[in-house]
Order: structure tokens, then sequence, then C-alpha cells
């Protein structure tokens, strides 16, 4: 019984990894197929599906709010460890939380980067990025008089509630040509197929080692039964 338990366990992570491979691979897909479209207004963003919304390419025209920042912590550009810089944009009555790029970190935690808020109406081209949940250690706590704010993950409900101000439920990520900002050194996709493929194949082949140590140690012991 145990050995089959932790064969399934071994046969399902590799089966979870290789279904992951293949939604990256559709993903990519749908990324290059969207990236010969034109560009959509926040208008004909929002009258799709929320399933469709993610890796549109959208532009907006809008204006920042001052002030409002939130620093991503823990993003790393070249083995150098550093910020993903978010601000909040107006685009007529709705405010929606734009991702502006990289910034180097200091090496005291103490100290956050020397950066100063966006101000100004900008004409801007991105895609929409939907964020998926991680898994937070511990609750995230922030201090509305104190900008800009560091964070651990992007929690839209969360900010909507530090700025008063219901945030749309995704993010605009801006086109690396797009000139406002930081450097923009962004993956759609993290963790590419292959790897996950690579994944699942160690699963499937410490399923077949362990099944095949399983055997030869009932052999062994019904050997020693016999011998006994």
């Amino acid at each position: 019984m145990f050995t089959l338990l932790v064969l399934a366990l071994l046969i399902n992570l590799g089966l979870w990894q290789n279904d992951r491979a293949l939604e990256k691979e559709q993903r990519l897909a749908r990324i290059e197929q969207l990236s010969n479209k034109n560009a959509l207004t926040l208008a004909q963003v929002l009258e799709q599906s929320p399933d469709e919304i993610n890796d549109l390419p959208i532009r907006l025209n809008g204006e920042f709010v001052d002030e409002k920042q939130f620093l991503l912590d823990n993003q790393t550009n070249s083995g150098q460890l550093g910020y993903r810089v978010y601000q909040v944009l107006e685009v007529d009555d709705k405010a929606i939380l734009v991702n502006l790029g990289w910034v180097l970190g200091s090496i005291s935690r103490q100290e956050l980067p020397d950066i100063k808020p966006i101000v100004g109406s900008y004409q801007l081209k991105g895609h929409v990025r939907l964020i998926e949940a991680g898994i937070l250690l511990m609750e995230q706590k922030f201090n509305k008089n104190q900008w800009p704010l560091r964070v651990q993950q992007i929690e839209l409900e969360k900010f909507s509630q530090v700025i008063d101000v219901q945030l749309l439920p995704f993010v605009v990520y801006l086109d690396k040509t797009d000139k406002v900002g930081y450097k923009k050194n962004w993956q759609p996709i993290v963790m590419p197929p292959e790897k996950h493929r690579a994944y699942a194949f160690q699963w499937f082949s410490l399923g077949v080692a362990w099944l095949m140590l399983m055997i030869g140690a009932l052999i062994k012991f019904s050997k020693n039964e016999n011998q006994a």
C-alpha cells in the first residue's frame, strides 16, 4: 500500500508538470498571436470576458497618481537584487496599477531606492497581466503614510484599501519600447515549457526507480522467507 501511494504521488507530480508545460505552450502561442493585433483601449479590454483578457495588448491615456508607488521586493536582474516599481494610473474614472520596470536595490534593507513618482498625463502601451497568487509566509501590513510602499506580493484588493480607490483586477506591464519608467526586463513566462517537461521526466524517473527498488526489496524479502 505504501509503495503504491508513493508511486501514485510521483506519477501525479510528473503529470502536473506536464500539464503546466502544455499550459505554457498554449500561452506562448496566444502571446505570439496577440502580438500581431492592434492594441485595445481600456473600454475594449473591459468588454472582454475576464478569462480572455490576460496578455491582451492595451493602450492607455491617463494620469499617474502622485506618490502612490509600490515596490515589489526580491526582484533580480543579471544577478542584482532590486525592485519592480508599480504606480497607479487613472484613466477616466478607473484606476489601474502599472508596472513601470525594475530598479536596483541598496545593500541595506532599510534603504529604499531613491526614485521620484512619475507625474502628469501619458499615452502608454503595454499588455494586460492577471496576477497569480503566490505563497506568503506572513500577512502584508501597510502604512498609508509611508510612500513608496515595499511589498512582497501584488495584492490588488489590499492595495485598493490602502489608496482608498478600487483598482481594476489586473496589472498593465508597459512595452519594453515605452520610454516611461525603468528597466523593462520582464518575461511573460518565467519558467519555459521545456523546464516543466524536464521536471516531469525527473518525477517519472523517480517513480520508475522507486517501483524497481520496492520490487527488488520484495524479491529479497521473499527469498529470505523461503530460506527461513
